[in-house]
């Protein structure tokens, strides 16, 4: 099964296809641009440089979210436009998911996935690693710093931080006397890769969904929707 994944979260935006255990091409940014300009000339040019095409492709994967609001319809959009050509099926996989399986080899670790939700917030949720495998101990949430410290103190498992928010996290929680490391470098932003990675089990398990069913997964109110409702309106049109 030849699967094509994209993410476009955060800042960063990659696109992946992954067949079986192998990356068939890959391709990554993070430049500042927006992903409205990015996204398809580096899916187009990773396409061609891989002598691939759409017709080659059995699932259309994207990170459904959480993330930016921008960030996450842009991709949400892009997968359905893509789906809904070539009639294929589609996983909107959780971003959280995705990036945690860049260091699914830590064995006995805590991964702390991580992403800025501003306001002293986080986009997070806490996997252990266990023979190369994820076990997952939390839902993804949007959550404090100071709830996170709480959650995580008694762990006495090593401590690793994924994602765009790494930086943010390790930060506050060392400063909480909580011993952790940020991933390195190459491994500590989500990527296409491990969208397609996650897209694979969930193919396996049956868990596709239409491109018409395809949604983003925003964990919570935009500000313009908190603004909305602060003043007493509503958040959607009758």
């Amino acid at each position: 099964m030849k699967i094509l994944a994209l993410e476009t979260s955060a800042k960063s935006v990659s696109v992946a296809v992954w067949e079986d255990d192998k990356v068939l091409g890959s391709a990554y940014q993070n430049t500042g641009l927006t992903h409205s300009r990015t996204l398809m000339p580096l899916l187009d040019g990773m396409l061609t440089n891989s002598e691939l095409t759409l017709n080659d492709m059995d699932l259309i994967a994207v990170a459904a979210g959480p993330g930016s609001f921008t960030g996450l319809r842009i991709g949400v959009s892009a997968a359905k436009g893509l789906a809904w050509a070539q009639d294929l099926p589609c996983c909107g996989v959780s971003t959280l998911d995705a990036m945690a399986q860049n260091v699914r080899h830590m064995d006995g670790c805590t991964v702390i996935c991580a992403m800025d939700a501003r306001r002293q917030q986080v986009y997070n949720a806490l996997f252990h690693v266990h023979n190369g495998a994820l076990e997952r101990m939390s839902p993804d949430r949007a959550i404090s710093l100071e709830e996170l410290v709480a959650e995580i103190k008694n762990d006495g498992n090593d401590k690793i931080i994924v994602g765009d928010g790494a930086r943010l996290c390790y930060t506050y929680l060392s400063e909480q006397g909580i011993a952790c490391r940020m991933a390195p470098p190459p491994l500590i932003m989500q990527n296409a890769v491990g969208v397609a990675q996650v897209a694979r089990e969930m193919a396996q398990r049956g868990e596709t969904v239409s491109a018409h069913e395809l949604v983003p997964v925003y964990l919570r109110l935009s500000q313009a929707e908190r603004e909305r409702l602060a003043k007493g309106l509503k958040i959607t049109l009758d």
